[in-house]
């Protein structure tokens, strides 16, 4: 038997992850059941949060020279997302305030136990209604029910989707319609952040995980991107206010996975065998399991990877805390078996093509892909560096 793997990164929820973000800020706007600030911010009483997709905490360590203002403020202790480290997920623990086993999504995709059907949850091509799938509160919902001005700064096209109406509810958005306009998107930030005596705003930037997963994290092209966030960055908090406390936060690192990391699923007879439904992505597999046992499936897992993948029954994560407290009617959205690949390999599926043509992937529990960002930076911090 191949030896087994290093022991994964696991969230230290109510303490230090994605979903601890907002319950923080609305401890000092005042919202109610937001009773600590666990992660030490500066008091305040209007914050923007600004979340860069595909943003890693060690991948920003490891191009420094290419982001000096993040750089400059990134600090030593890090976020990390929940499981699994994908947008999904992160976007939906940020917005909740809750871990994965309480907020209820999964991952990019996986199966609705009542229906069956595989729930893509960034395109939400479902009749499944997001605010029954997600029911719970956002932040955003409960800071605007404290009299706080709440908006979310985003493109049009993102106001009424699935995953904003299951995650991101409840803020005025201010939208703009091309994300070429730096200086309009800094415009609409900076006058959101001054409405109303509380406030807090929410943005998002997605560049970077486009390039990351086009051409990879270690490409040229990533680190251009990267260059570019930076100094929108800086220009932002120059744009800011003075009382307002600008935090920025990724949702996931990424990996770049060469074509010889790539096993498919379908040609591995000892892991094609009892599994019914792939779901999930190539970095995180959710694998549902109808008539074998689990525990089997778990085991031809185990046996033909070793060392590349934690392999774990769906009752062995949850009992080993992958996604925090998980409530009844989200538990069977898990697949009956999860597998993460350590180091740089990926699990493919020709049920996602489009997963084939991927250089930068995440999702799994290594520290790259774990580990995000706090970057708080105050009036006094300065913009450039």
């Amino acid at each position: 038997m191949a030896p087994g793997p290093p022991a994964p990164l696991l969230p230290a929820y109510g303490r230090s992850t994605l979903a601890d973000l907002l319950p923080s800020v609305g401890h000092h706007l005042g919202v109610p059941g937001c009773d600590a600030d666990v992660l030490g911010l500066p008091d305040a009483q209007r914050y923007v949060v600004l979340l860069v997709d595909g943003l890693g905490h060690d991948l920003v360590v490891r191009a420094a020279d290419r982001a000096p203002w993040l750089s400059a403020r990134l600090g030593d202790h890090p976020l990390t997302s929940g499981v699994p480290a994908t947008t999904v997920t992160s976007l939906t623990s940020l917005g909740t305030g809750l871990p994965p086993g309480q907020h209820g999504l999964v991952g990019i995709t996986s199966r609705v136990p009542s229906t069956g059907e595989i729930l893509n949850a960034l395109s939400w091509e479902s009749d499944l209604l997001p605010e029954a799938y997600q029911p719970n509160p956002t932040m955003f919902e409960r800071a605007a029910a404290a009299g706080v001005g709440v908006s979310s700064v985003a493109l049009q096209r993102f106001a009424r989707t699935g995953l904003t109406q299951a995650a991101l509810r409840g803020p005025r958005f201010v939208p703009f319609p091309s994300e070429k306009d730096t200086q309009l998107r800094i415009d609409l930030v900076a006058d959101a952040a001054s409405r109303g005596q509380r406030t807090l705003v929410y943005a998002y930037e997605r560049e970077l995980d486009h390039v990351g997963h086009g051409q990879g994290c270690g490409s040229a092209a990533w680190a251009d991107q990267l260059a570019r966030i930076d100094d929108v960055l800086a220009r932002l908090r120059e744009a800011l206010p003075s009382d307002v406390v600008l935090v920025v936060t990724g949702d996931h690192g990424m990996v770049d996975v060469p074509a010889d990391r790539r096993l498919v699923i379908e040609d591995e007879p000892e892991l094609a065998a009892g599994v019914s439904v792939v779901a999930g992505e190539a970095r995180f597999r959710h694998l549902y399991v109808d008539v074998d046992a689990p525990a089997s499936v778990a085991r031809r897992w185990r046996d033909r990877l070793g060392s590349r993948a934690w392999v774990r029954t769906r009752d062995e994560a949850i009992d080993e805390g992958w996604f925090g407290p998980v409530r009844d009617e989200v538990r069977e959205r898990y697949g009956d078996v999860v597998a993460a690949p350590t180091g740089d390999w990926a699990f493919m599926t020709r049920t996602f093509p489009q997963e084939m043509e991927l250089v930068g992937m995440h999702a799994s529990l290594t520290p790259v892909e774990m580990r995000v960002p706090l970057v708080v930076a105050t009036a006094g911090s300065g913009g450039r560096s």
